[in-house]
């Protein structure tokens, strides 16, 4: 083993990249809230890349990539970076230095926390957050990864592909969000009162960093700087623009093509793509972007105006569906011409890898949902998960930071 410089350039970028996605979410879900709920919602994206950078270099690591326990939890000899030093991983990543392997993961690790944080929005104590994530991590993302990256993972060990963070990242956090809100329930006035967003341009900055980190996220993970970062970088982007035009058409065709629904459908398109981008065609994005679109769109409809499910952002819509379809999209479309240490899908012969891709989503989407309930219980009957009528209605920016978007502290 020795570090290649290329590769490690490569993967240092892409964590960089990795890295801008979570101010880029904070953006993003930002100006979907109302103005007086704005700031609160930039601080838990914020929030996470101190709480979960922290706790990701003392112990989440470890436990995710460290020697294998039962194909389910990694053990303590990566604690505190212990044995992760400049020279490659005997396991992964090879050509570059084990803490540039760790650092993108971390990344990965810090968005998924700050991803789920769009549902619970504009209601939620931010001190029962910052809990909540500290367990949360513990708990479900950490064994979650062990099970699909990990060396001796069991679902890596049954050949379930996810090349960038379908059922690790998208999955788990989708599924979650919506244990959360059922949890939670609904914001005061949902759905009468209008809850418009406060800043769309600001939705757009933020959706458009999201595509532009993206690239980091899905090439990134060819752990590689040669022509398997460049099939997935090619396949994310196809997958996003198919995405955002067919979310466009779609809400033309029911009233006008709006910038927001657009935005929207790019990132849904971008969640899609992510476990397959290193294991399809970029031609095949095309139709995992599409039919993304038209899952999360519906989706989206069915739940917030049928059942009257208040996800603040749509999270479960657009990240617990579109990654449940990329996921099962991998088995359909992935193809060994692309990835030889992948597999062929359901399009090339092997019925099996679609059925190990359901295997993955009913364990890792059954598994977030379940243990996100059981925590968020934990932390409700403790610190209380929501805060008061009064604090809601003020608005969480003034009653949990003491702040205004657009006037500063509180004097």
């Amino acid at each position: 083993m020795s570090v290649n410089n290329g590769d490690t350039a490569w993967i240092l970028m892409s964590s960089a990249l990795v890295m801008l996605m979570t101010p880029g979410l904070a953006l993003f879900y930002g100006g979907m809230v109302r103005r007086k709920n704005l700031l609160s919602t930039i601080m838990m994206s914020f929030a996470c890349l101190g709480l979960i950078g922290l706790l990701w270099v003392i112990y989440g690591y470890s436990l995710s990539f460290g020697t294998d326990h039962g194909g389910i939890i990694g053990g303590f000899n990566f604690l505190g970076l212990m044995n992760v030093g400049q020279e490659p991983s005997s396991v992964y990543a090879s050509t570059v230095p084990h803490l540039a392997f760790m650092i993108f993961q971390a990344m990965f690790a810090i968005i998924t926390v700050a991803l789920f944080t769009g549902a619970v929005v504009e209601r939620v104590k931010f001190i029962a957050l910052l809990i909540f994530s500290v367990l949360w991590l513990t708990v479900v993302y950490v064994p979650v990864a062990h099970w699909v990256w990990g060396s001796g993972g069991w679902l890596a060990e049954l050949g379930v592909l996810d090349f960038a963070g379908g059922a690790v990242v998208h999955i788990n956090a989708g599924v979650s969000a919506l244990a959360l809100v059922l949890l939670l329930g609904k914001r005061r006035g949902f759905p009468q009162d209008a809850m418009e967003p406060n800043n769309i341009p600001l939705v757009v900055l933020g959706a458009g960093l999201l595509w532009f980190g993206w690239f980091g996220f899905n090439a990134g993970s060819a752990l590689s700087s040669g022509g398997l970062a460049s099939s997935a970088f090619v396949a994310t982007n196809t997958a996003a623009a198919a995405a955002a035009f067919t979310w466009m058409i779609l809400s033309w065709i029911h009233k006008r093509p709006t910038v927001l629904g657009t935005v929207t459908g790019a990132v849904v398109g971008l969640v899609a793509i992510t476990p397959a981008a290193g294991f399809v065609t970029p031609l095949a994005g095309i139709a995992i972007g599409a039919i993304a679109s038209v899952i999360s769109y519906y989706g989206m409809l069915l739940l917030k105006i049928k059942r009257g499910v208040d996800d603040s952002l749509d999270v479960f819509a657009c990240h617990g569906l579109g990654g449940i379809w990329g996921a099962l999209a991998t088995g359909i479309f992935a193809t060994l011409a692309v990835n030889s240490a992948g597999a062929d899908g359901l399009l090339y012969g092997n019925t099996t890898q679609l059925l190990k891709q359901l295997l993955g989503v009913v364990s890792v989407g059954g598994f977030a949902f379940a243990a996100t309930w059981v925590l968020g219980k934990l932390v409700d009957v403790t610190v209380g998960l929501r805060v008061g009528q009064t604090e809601e209605t003020v608005g969480l920016d003034l009653s949990q930071h003491g702040e205004r978007a657009y006037g500063g502290l509180l004097r």
